[in-house]
């Protein structure tokens, strides 16, 4: 995918084109109130708009992306949809369903964000699904942050079974993403039958470090659990996703998740998060796509290998964008103005 990109970036962003102030929205919350964004409409080869009906959602013409929404970081969220609209040829094919929690944070209800972004995106295509955090919260372990034990991180394990099930496949983004390319492009990554999961791989990445030693000492675990992949596991960041739904659901992926979350209450075998059951499950399982959908690079890095010396397999990890390779600037298709 030459070209492709999604930067991340801080949620307050230089580059949102948003005016913000602090309002309060209904008795129960204050949410930040955002200028009203330019509509964009489809360009020219693009299929015709779905039905704004509830039915619409099911058009298989429709890019269908998921995301969380939260008061805390609704600057990110707003800056996020503007920039995916602006880089789009077909904007008006573009589905956004929005994950948030009930009751959400200090006291904001799902509606209150609803308001929010319909006023800032009044032609938007989206829905809002309330998450609730009993889903998760006697599956969540301590971990190095306190952030990272927030419900809400985990929503994006129950998408299958939040979103309506005519959507065959979903882009999961975090809610701290800009886009810089057409996402169209990304949406039509190609999953070979095996796959569930594509997105970026960083195979220079310190893949032992995202577990405990405790992990990778014990017989039943470590690098018994990698044996037998598609390739060598691999760090991937699960901030830019694309995810087969049905594949998803008929492999009944979130329990095999949860499976992992139980057995980290029990063991302790990693330190952060939502991100290590997502690796136990699919590392060396992902369709990797080009970095630059996410040139982010993880803080790990290794020279030599992926797995500890006994875990160590004969194949070497490879990149689709090497270390040190230059990637040059993503060429951008404008959606039109209406």
């Amino acid at each position: 995918m030459a070209g492709a990109a999604v930067r991340l970036a801080a949620a307050a962003a230089a580059v949102i084109f948003l005016a913000v102030v602090s309002v309060a929205v209904g008795a129960a919350a204050a949410l930040p109130r955002f200028a009203e964004a330019p509509e964009y409409r489809n360009g020219e080869g693009c299929p015709s708009p779905a039905a704004r009906s509830a039915e619409g959602v099911c058009d298989a013409g429709l890019v269908h992306i998921a995301m969380t929404l939260d008061a805390h970081y609704l600057r990110g969220s707003m800056a996020a949809v503007y920039s995916l609209l602006k880089h789009a040829s077909c904007p008006e094919s573009i589905f956004f369903h929005f994950l948030a929690a009930e009751g959400g944070g200090g006291g904001t209800e799902p509606e209150l964000l609803r308001r929010a972004v319909a006023a800032s995106f009044p032609s938007l295509r989206f829905e809002i699904y309330p998450f609730r955090a009993a889903a998760v919260a006697g599956l969540i372990s301590a971990s190095v942050r306190a952030a990272l034990e927030a419900p809400l991180n985990y929503a994006r394990n129950h998408l299958a079974e939040l979103l309506p099930r005519c959507v065959p496949r979903a882009i999961y983004l975090d809610s701290d993403v800009l886009a810089a390319d057409d996402v169209r492009r990304l949406w039509e990554t190609r999953l070979p039958a095996a796959a569930v999961v594509a997105a970026p791989e960083y195979c220079h990445a310190n893949f032992s470090r995202y577990f405990t030693p405790a992990f990778w000492a014990d017989p039943d675990l470590g690098a018994r659990v990698f044996a037998g992949r598609r390739r060598p596991p691999c760090y991937f960041n699960t901030g830019v996703m694309v995810i087969d739904l049905r594949r998803w659901r008929a492999g009944g992926y979130r329990r095999r998740i949860e499976r992992w979350m139980e057995i980290q209450k029990e063991k302790r075998i990693y330190e952060l998060g939502s991100l290590p059951p997502f690796l136990l499950v699919f590392a060396g399982e992902v369709e990797a796509v080009d970095h630059r959908w996410n040139p982010a690079r993880p803080r790990r890095r290794q020279r030599a290998r992926q797995l500890p010396t006994a875990a160590r397999r004969a194949r070497q990890p490879h990149a689709l964008v090497g270390e040190g390779q230059a990637v040059g600037p993503p060429r951008r298709r404008q959606a039109v103005p209406a």
